[in-house]
């Protein structure tokens, strides 16, 4: 089987073809556009096969491949931590338009946001919080991998920060409601890491409401959201005792992240 008739047998999106077979050949994307009629061994094609049937049943490419790329870094992911998303580096964003020397990460996961926040801060300290041991682990490797010196904290939270205080504080919770029709899709993704109570607030219920006791004065508090929460988000955060409550919305005009300082 050649490279071109590989990518003809396809059932999935021909440009997710074209990564799964760039990976169970061992080379690049461009190579398999370049030499369509480049013959594939046949454990290759085994591998390509294989890659092929996981994806047909729902299983996330990222997953398949063991990567993703967020805020220019690759990333290593798996089952454990959910698949970081293009929206969460308005995040990112919003996080390097402040001044800050100390930072934390709640509920780092892969580590996308604390090693996307390092990696362009390199002076600043990033603190990274995460409950699942699991997911630790995967965000420690991928901070040794990109050499970026982060503070791994295991815990719910801000469980392991106690009597600590930081200039930024920053958080992707769980945001979708129990029973929302999407988790169809999203059957491969940790369901802790997705879903949070009744309505999808329950945990920025409670980060709001610890965030006060750790912000340095004048420090914000930055939380993603889901599409249509950005109203009672902000009144969470306005209830806490935060000032200057925004929305913040991404290119697409859709309100994802809230924002609020101490005084």
């Amino acid at each position: 089987m050649t490279v071109e008739e590989a990518l003809r047998s396809l059932s999935i999106d021909v440009r997710e073809g074209r990564l799964l077979l760039a990976a169970a050949a061992g080379f690049s994307e461009a190579s398999v556009i370049a030499f369509p009629e480049r013959a594939l061994p046949p454990e290759v094609e085994g591998k390509f096969r294989e890659y092929i049937e996981r994806r047909a049943r729902g299983e996330p490419v990222a997953y398949i491949l063991g990567r993703k790329e967020f805020y220019g870094l690759d990333l290593a992911v798996n089952p454990a931590v959910l698949i970081p998303r293009p929206e969460t580096e308005l995040l990112v964003d919003l996080a390097l338009q402040r001044d800050f020397s100390s930072l934390v990460d709640l509920g780092t996961g892969s580590g996308a946001i604390a090693l996307a926040v390092k990696q362009q801060r390199p002076a600043a300290r990033v603190v990274a919080v995460e409950s699942s041991a699991a997911a630790l682990a995967v965000a420690q490797r991928n901070a040794v991998k990109h050499n970026l010196g982060i503070e791994f904290r295991h815990g719910r939270w801000f469980e392991p920060l106690a009597g600590e205080r930081f200039d930024l504080i920053l958080a992707n919770p769980p945001y979708v409601a129990e029973g929302d029709a999407h988790l169809r899709d999203l059957g491969f993704e940790p369901r802790l890491a997705l879903t949070s109570g009744a309505d999808g607030l329950d945990a920025i219920r409670e980060i709001a409401r610890e965030a006060p006791r750790h912000l340095a004065p004048g420090g914000w508090l930055l939380v993603e959201h889901g599409m249509g929460q950005d109203k009672a988000v902000r009144t969470l955060l306005a209830e806490a005792g935060l000032v200057d409550v925004e929305g913040c919305a991404d290119l697409a005009r859709i309100p994802r992240v809230a924002a609020g300082k101490v005084k």
